[in-house]
């Protein structure tokens, strides 16, 4: 028998009582309770809708039918593990390799973005045996502690960097090391990577892999220089490691122009290993790690058994396929590029009118605004971005930030999202940004004038 529904102070209660206070709600202030979602809107318990322009989780739309038709009637025959013949496995399998480069032929499936990336490590390690890994700064691999370990963005607010982790600069041309008016900024960039390469064989030490999200997400939106990745895998193959691409918040036709997001770089660039997660089961626990025959048999070669409990059960590879028949039926991926590209003009309009939108980047449906306070230095504008973040909730639009600065906002949306969505987003940004520019009109008056 269902309990009634709690009202929302209740329920907040509630979490404050038995949830760890480390898991934190969006608004804390002031957070939503969420009940029903549909598309790209989320429904509050009092029926309010707003349009959620973040999760890139519900990637063909939340609670899309054919998604849930196909979980539902899976559920109804059988769930169980992948020590069983059965053709959803098989045949999903099947399809991701006919999205992927040829030699990536081999896969594994898992239950999360972290387990994903925790296998990748471990593959690398085991068919360089080397130990080190390079990293982005500020980048994020996930919650376990292996990938801790590997992610900047969370080391740094723990125990420190081990001696086995190498981080090398974000590939950022806005606020990096080499920016939009360097001549060659790939170059220069993959020059970091093999200099970190360098000092590290002087100190006896061997790398095993580099590892980077294809598009840094947690670092600010970036988007790398093209031609970063193919220089980084030349210096890392030369060092004797393997190059991991992490798609686990921008594969599976996010970017428009192409399925993956590793392949903005360039048709010749082929990871070692790819791993995906979040929009790959439109909300439901799946996670997959591709590579090739030769690191999948050098894995096995260990002679221990890969086992994971819920991987590639019947359910889930259900799930999956059903979101890849959903991508091509409803031809999402022209529908990012569509609508991204409409995206970035209506914001890039709003760059010429409002001086704190330093800038805007991405490639379909990701893209991030970078708001600064100043012009010249870029000093992330971190307190306005916030405000202007709980400005939009109130105008029923759910937005976020990241970055170092925590003053990027970035736009993940359902890839349903319209261009109907797109414009009502940037008309609300810019009346809010006009009424942000006049508040402080007045009070810089109010202040000469007191003086």
């Amino acid at each position: 028998m269902r309990r009634a529904q709690r009202s929302r102070q209740e329920t907040l209660t509630l979490r404050r009582q038995l949830i760890g206070s480390s898991c934190k709600l969006f608004y804390p202030n002031d957070p939503l309770k969420i009940v029903k979602a549909r598309g790209q809107y989320m429904y509050d318990e009092n029926g309010r809708q707003y349009l959620d322009c973040i999760n890139n989780v519900a990637h063909v739309g939340h609670c899309h039918p054919d998604v849930v038709k196909a979980a539902h009637e899976q559920n109804q025959l059988l769930n169980t593990n992948s020590r069983y013949l059965h053709d959803n496995l098989t045949d999903y399998a099947e399809r991701l390799s006919e999205k992927l480069p040829e030699k990536l032929c081999t896969f594994y499936f898992l239950n999360s973005g972290s387990e994903a990336n925790d296998l990748a490590l471990r593959m690398a390690r085991q068919f360089t045996k080397h130990e080190d890994v390079i990293v982005l700064d500020h980048a994020y691999h996930g919650h376990l502690t292996s990938l801790i370990d590997i992610s900047p963005y969370k080391f740094r607010n723990l125990e420190g960097q081990k001696e086995w982790v190498h981080v090398a600069p974000v590939p950022d041309t806005y606020r990096g090391l080499y920016r939009e008016d360097h001549e060659d900024p790939a170059t220069a960039y993959a020059t970091e990577v093999k200099n970190i390469i360098e000092r590290a064989h002087k100190k006896g030490r061997e790398i095993a892999a580099f590892f980077a999200e294809s598009l840094p997400s947690v670092g600010g939106q970036i988007i790398p220089p093209e031609g970063y990745f193919q220089k980084v895998a030349e210096h890392v193959h030369k060092a004797g490691g393997v190059f991991v691409a992490d798609e686990i918040q921008v594969g599976f036709g996010r970017v428009g122009k192409h399925f993956w997001a590793f392949q903005l770089q360039g048709e010749e660039f082929i990871p070692d290993i790819v791993t995906m997660g979040k929009p790959i089961g439109n909300g439901h626990p799946i996670a997959c790690v591709a590579t090739t025959k030769e690191i999948a048999e050098a894995f096995a070669a260990t002679g221990v058994e890969y086992f994971n409990t819920f991987g590639g059960n019947p359910v889930s590879c259900a799930i999956g396929l059903a979101v890849l028949d959903v991508i091509e039926k409803e031809q999402l991926q022209i529908h990012a590029t569509e609508v991204g590209n409409f995206l970035m003009k209506l914001l890039t309009e709003q760059k010429v009118k409002h001086p704190i939108i330093g800038d805007v980047r991405g490639s379909g449906l990701f893209i991030g605004v970078d708001l600064i306070k100043d012009q010249a230095k870029r000093t992330p504008a971190t307190e306005e971005a916030e405000y202007l973040i709980t400005r939009l909730k109130e105008e029923y639009i759910l937005l976020s930030t990241d970055g170092p600065g925590r003053n990027v906002l970035k736009f993940k949306p359902p890839m349903c999202f319209t261009m109907e969505d797109a414009k009502f987003v940037v008309d609300t940004i810019d009346k809010l940004l006009t009424d942000m520019e006049k508040e402080h009109m007045n009070q810089e008056k109010t202040s000469t004038g007191s003086t």
